[in-house]
């Protein structure tokens, strides 16, 4: 499906209303609403036509929808559909993303190539589960590391980062935390989850980030 026409489905909710809200496709069904600081929220559905397992997240900011991806029980980003580019895994990857291993070793590395519309960017990295465990809004999340790398098709540098999220054996999914640029270790952006939203509660599949959307430039994408 195109960018413009899923974005078109993902935004023909209910009338406009007080509380701004955001609709799943046909044939889809709405599970979780995430919102996190530094002014982005995510929600997350599943489709009955995709593989079991199969997620897809919209990641929101005040201007909209700027990224919608597919991820499959393992977290690998199947394919991701983003104002700036789509982009899709290329199968099989050389060391795929695992949740399965991360949670029995407490290590994953991974190494994955992705094709954007500007050539293949190659992705090499590891996540790590630091042995902690951090509970917000009543969700217990482990806590992790990781760090990675991202090469283009030439075998040029594009990106080197490192930082601290949060991963979810319930949800088999990861939620944004601290990241860095490793060139500038001190400047860090913090998107980490404020607020865990189901079905039938105040917020649920809202349109709208709420924290800290008047500190700062809401235009990141991960």
């Amino acid at each position: 499906m195109k960018l413009a026409a899923l974005l078109t489905a993902l935004t023909l909710a209910t009338p406009v209303v007080a509380q701004q809200s955001f609709a799943a496709p046909e044939g889809c069904e709405a599970k979780l609403t995430v919102q996190h600081k530094s002014c982005v929220l995510i929600n997350v559905w599943t489709c009955e036509a995709d593989n079991p397992g199969d997620q897809w997240i919209a990641l929101i900011s005040q201007q909209g929808v700027f990224s919608v991806q597919r991820v499959d029980s393992e977290f690998q980003w199947l394919e991701n559909y983003k104002v700036t580019g789509n982009e899709q895994l290329i199968t099989p990857a050389d060391d795929p993303a695992s949740l399965t291993e991360l949670f029995e070793n407490q290590v994953d590395t991974w190494d994955f190539t992705i094709e954007t519309e500007g050539g293949t960017e190659r992705n090499v990295g590891f996540d790590t589960l630091t042995g902690e465990t951090t509970v917000i809004d009543g969700e217990e999340l482990l806590n992790t590391e990781y760090a990675g790398r991202t090469v283009d098709q030439d075998g040029v540098e594009l990106d080197v980062g490192s930082g601290r999220q949060f991963v979810s054996e319930k949800h088999r999914l990861f939620f944004f935390g601290e990241a860095w640029q490793d060139e500038t270790p001190d400047q860090i952006i913090d998107m980490s989850p404020v607020e865990f939203i189901y079905p039938d509660e105040p917020g649920f599949f809202s349109d709208q980030p709420k924290y800290e959307c008047n500190e700062i430039d809401a235009s990141y994408q991960p």
